[in-house]
């Protein structure tokens, strides 16, 4: 009788590992969510370059004493265009938001909050993405809640919109304000 090739295992061996690995995927609590590792630990530092103009974001930014939130956003993303208009809402009504611009271009992102309105208390621009990675941050727009002494809450990847926008980030913000 002649010997069985590793070779001859391998494929079947990965195949089965595959599934296995797409079945425990499948019954996660909620496979769409992505989960961040920065939750329950103090805010990454932000760049202290700011976008233009704006007011640069400064070390206490993110331990401000109240909730806060902190959005990375650009200016070629239609979702965060999408959810623009919340986020000048949430300014209006005093949550203090502070922006993100990255890997963007200073000249149209500066255009796009001169014409759009700018619902952020500070701006820091990181066109490599650098304070991006730091954060965790797969794809804009993402938001993030910090309680008042700069602790990351809660990871919203999306815009805000719609009834994820309702049924997940809103509950976890009015907890956040409730619980400060």
């Amino acid at each position: 009788m002649g010997k069985i090739s590793p070779l001859m295992i391998a494929p079947p061996v990965i195949f089965a590992a595959f599934v296995a690995m797409a079945g425990i995927g499948m019954y996660r609590d909620d496979p769409s969510r992505l989960p961040s590792t920065m939750i329950g630990k103090t805010a990454p530092d932000i760049t202290p370059v700011a976008l233009g103009d704006y007011a640069p974001v400064t070390p206490a930014a993110t331990a401000t004493g109240e909730v806060t939130l902190v959005n990375f956003w650009a200016s070629w993303c239609p979702p965060c265009r999408a959810e623009h208009p919340n986020l000048l809402k949430m300014a209006d009504e005093g949550m203090p938001i502070i922006g993100v611009n990255f890997k963007d271009t200073e000249g149209p992102a500066t255009t796009y909050l001169a014409s759009d309105g700018n619902p952020f208390s500070a701006v820091g621009y990181d066109p490599q993405g650098r304070t991006a990675i730091d954060w965790g941050v797969t794809a804009p727009p993402e938001t993030f809640i910090l309680d008042a002494q700069g602790t990351v809450l809660f990871r919203f990847a999306g815009p805000l919109v719609g009834s994820d926008y309702e049924q997940r980030f809103l509950p976890a913000l009015r907890e956040a304000m409730t619980n400060q």
